[in-house]
């Protein structure tokens, strides 16, 4: 089974994730792959290491823990980004001052904000 967001092209592919709790579908010790962007080919896999009770004063859902930035929109998917790490690493790369400019003098590939991710998350409810 798919859960997701129905496509208007296609609303029989997925079922809806917002009625369906992930304990009903999967538990600790699984993993599920999860795409985003699907024009672009972004697939995370999905490991949930292990589930604990509710705590009804903690906003959720909520990320405890990660690695590295997200990358930029429209970047080319992995391909793409590979690419811009490229650039941006190398000054001499024909098109760092562009690929520098186009994700932002902040982008920061290495950096992880927990509290950031958290705050978009917060929004989305």
């Amino acid at each position: 089974m798919t859960y997701g967001v129905p496509h208007p092209d296609s609303p029989d592919l997925a079922q809806s994730g917002r009625v369906i709790p992930l304990d009903k579908v999967a538990g600790p010790g699984d993993a599920f792959p999860y795409e985003y962007d699907f024009g672009d080919g972004w697939t995370h896999e999905i490991r949930i290491e292990k589930a604990l009770p509710a705590d009804p004063a903690v906003h959720y859902p909520r990320c405890l823990a990660g690695e590295r930035a997200c990358p930029p929109e429209d970047c080319g998917g992995p391909p793409g980004y590979e690419d811009l790490l490229a650039a941006l690493q190398d000054p001499a790369h024909p098109r760092h001052e562009e690929i520098r400019e186009w994700a932002g003098p902040s982008f920061d590939p290495e950096a992880f904000d927990p509290a950031k991710v958290n705050r978009i998350l917060w929004r989305l409810r």
